[in-house]
């Protein structure tokens, strides 16, 4: 086991996914690219998407998608990757695809419990999701200390967290947070979706000063900033200075905070050197090669993650994030190339 150099934990989620689903996101009154847990009335787009439209499945769930990720850039036996699932068919199809790109899950499995799922609606290059966490959000924080995940955790120089954990896990992720800060390990949150530093702003409080490297998108940047009563939410560089300057329990590792805008520029901003922010400019695709921009922030997330346990310098591991992201939206759903491309 002791080969493993990077953990990651989040919510496992079967994706159902969809395109041309203009008309499932006004009747849903989703929003076209945009995240949410489903509420009571979106209960029946999950049968509704299955039976009329044509659906491909593919393996979610924000964390496991960037560990799927990084898998594909690392050697074989890299990477681990925990969460909750039921003893159902969704399950199997998760192993399956796990098994199929390298990556080694230790799932926590409730009994009689329904895997989670996500609706990915497609509209043009755009994606909406809804997800239904199910089992995902019945994670124990007991599982952490099961053996086999203890000595992964002492093995790996990362851990990883989706930011919609913090909707029911908090208490799992302060635990993981404060050992990566106590044994200096590295602790990557990425934001995930503009409800999270919204709604769960006091959970993500908890465990900023324990992060040593926040990854974002626009609008999560955005929201983060709305939030905390920013008074320049859309200017990145400088959303990302105040990220990185949040208080933080390990000083002698300088939090570095990476902001993703799509097809626009990247900007990496560092506590070492806040006010000179790196910009990355992203080679942007034709229109006409973009498949589907499900999981592109993702598998962002997953090459800069391969790249930064194999030791690569941080705009390494940006270059290595922009060239998966790239693979990802030619795609159907979080998916890469195969035979593999090499990466790094």
């Amino acid at each position: 086991m002791s080969s493993y150099s990077l953990f990651c934990i989040g919510n496992p989620l079967l994706d159902i996914q969809a395109t041309n689903g203009e008309e499932l996101l006004k009747k849903y009154e989703l929003k076209a690219n945009d995240a949410i847990l489903a509420e009571d009335k979106h209960t029946p787009i999950y049968e509704e998407i299955v039976k009329n439209y044509k659906v491909t499945y593919v393996a979610g769930g924000a964390s496991q998608n960037a560990a799927r990720g990084a898998a594909y850039v690392l050697p074989p036996n890299s990477v681990v990757y925990t969460g909750c699932v039921g003893d159902d068919d969704l399950a199997e199809q998760l192993k399956a695809a796990n098994k199929r790109e390298g990556l080694q899950d230790i799932y926590y499995v409730k009994k009689g419990e329904k895997t989670g799922a996500c609706a990915v609606v497609i509209t043009g290059h755009h994606r909406s999701l809804v997800t239904t966490l199910r089992a995902a959000e019945k994670f124990d924080k007991a599982h952490l200390s099961s053996p086999e995940i203890a000595a992964v955790l002492d093995s790996a120089k990362a851990y990883y967290m989706e930011g919609y954990f913090l909707t029911h896990g908090t208490e799992s992720a302060l635990e993981l947070s404060q050992k990566a800060s106590k044994e200096a390990k590295v602790f990557v949150l990425n934001l995930s979706a503009p409800f999270i530093p919204q709604f769960f702003g006091a959970q993500l409080q908890q465990i900023m000063p324990f992060i040593d490297i926040v990854i974002a998108n626009e609008a999560e940047a955005e929201a983060w900033a709305n939030a905390n009563e920013h008074p320049a939410p859309t200017d990145l560089p400088a959303v990302a200075k105040a990220i990185a300057l949040q208080p933080k329990s390990n000083p002698s590792r300088p939090r570095v905070v990476v902001l993703t805008h799509g097809a626009e520029a990247t900007v990496l901003v560092s506590a070492a050197t806040p006010d000179e922010p790196k910009i990355f400019n992203v080679h942007a695709l034709k229109y006409e090669d973009i498949v589907d921009t499900n999981g592109a922030g993702d598998a962002f997330a997953g090459g800069f993650l391969g790249a930064f346990v194999a030791d690569k310098s941080l705009d390494e591991c940006v270059e290595a994030g922009h060239k998966m992201g790239a693979m990802c939206v030619q795609q159907v759903g979080a998916q890469f190339k195969w035979p593999k491309v090499n990466i790094l």
